[in-house]
């Protein structure tokens, strides 16, 4: 458990880091007001989970000390919206379509509500 949790850590804080640098470097080539490093951030935090999610499949299945560094670790602090994709498709291909469009929905419309209700509260 104790290195589980030093592996995603360690996973988590050069994800973290990559996105800031990431995110930065986009805002440096478009400082418009769209956010698109934020955008860049998590199409590519998508694409890596994927990949090593294929990978898991193929390369360390049996190693659960990668999939905790590169899948939970390192696109966990690179991008949640990773995370989010990734169990979506999941249900999608649970046939829980009812529960993934509900998910979705939730998660995008409570997620901006709470996050609106979190700054009327400190104003």
């Amino acid at each position: 458990m104790i290195k589980n949790i030093l592996l995603v850590g360690l996973g988590g804080g050069i994800g973290s880091i990559a996105r800031y640098l990431g995110s930065r470097w986009l805002y440096n080539i478009y400082p418009h007001h769209c956010p698109w490093g934020t955008f860049a951030v998590n199409i590519v935090g998508c694409f890596l989970i994927g990949l090593f999610w294929g990978l898991s499949f193929k390369s360390f299945d049996s190693n659960e000390h990668w999939k905790m560094f590169l899948m939970v670790g390192n696109c966990g602090g690179f991008t949640t919206f990773s995370a989010f994709t990734l169990e979506g498709i999941g249900l999608i291909k649970e046939q829980r379509l009812a529960l993934f469009f509900l998910y979705v929905a939730a998660s995008v419309t409570i997620g901006l509500l709470i996050t609106f209700l979190g700054m009327k509260i400190i104003r």
